[in-house]
């Protein structure tokens, strides 16, 4: 049977749930043919069909990401997509893949980081989650640090005691008293409780 067959769209479910199984299934079998055929079903004509398929790439990268890296430069041509689903779907994918390939996305990191900056918030979730994974190679340490500090100055108030969070995970001494400077100024933008005692706590930290 086709992926086309199997996509929650083609058996008439609105649940994510038959997505997830092909995901599972393609992942055991090393299914590269499988892979081939989403890669393809992302310029299919029914947007729901895109969308399956963004999202079955996804939960395959998640579980074995080689299947996907192959197919790198396809999905990054998507972020320059009309479609809200497929910017966000795609960046979510590369996220699941960025341990197995951090050279191809630091490489491709201006399209990302373009992407980000008109994206949705799930857009930049992903794009600050992906710098936080580049990160961790310390040739682009220095570099995906100062992209994440921009990140900071810009976040939006819901979402920066988390991209604080994250970021402190591998901020280097160099980079904290910045850090500290950037969420000093604007800890009086984040009135919610919760979200402002988690951003004090951040803040914290890198002062001691």
């Amino acid at each position: 049977m086709p992926v086309l067959d199997k996509l929650a769209t083609s058996l008439n479910r609105r649940d994510e749930e038959p997505n997830k199984q092909l995901a599972q299934t393609i992942a055991e079998a090393d299914d590269t043919e499988a892979v081939k055929e989403l890669v393809g079903l992302l310029q299919h004509k029914d947007k729901n069909i895109q969308s399956d398929a963004i999202k079955v790439l996804d939960e395959t990268g998640a579980l074995k990401p080689e299947l996907v890296v192959p197919y790198v430069s396809e999905l990054v041509t998507l972020l320059r997509s009309k479609n809200n689903r497929m910017v966000w779907g795609t960046m979510a994918a590369l996220s699941a893949i960025a341990p197995a390939a951090p050279t191809i996305l630091y490489d491709n990191l201006v399209a990302i980081l373009e992407a980000a900056a008109k994206g949705s918030v799930i857009t930049k979730d992903h794009t600050v989650k992906i710098l936080t994974i580049l990160a961790a190679t310390p040739a682009y340490t220095d570099d995906c640090i100062a992209l994440l500090l921009d990140q900071l100055k810009d976040a939006p108030v819901n979402q920066l005691p988390a991209y604080a969070e994250i970021t402190a995970t591998i901020v280097t001494p160099n980079y904290s008293q910045e850090m500290a400077r950037i969420l000093t100024q604007r800890l009086p933008e984040v009135t919610q409780g919760a979200k402002h005692r988690r951003l004090s706590k951040v803040l914290q930290k890198l002062q001691k």
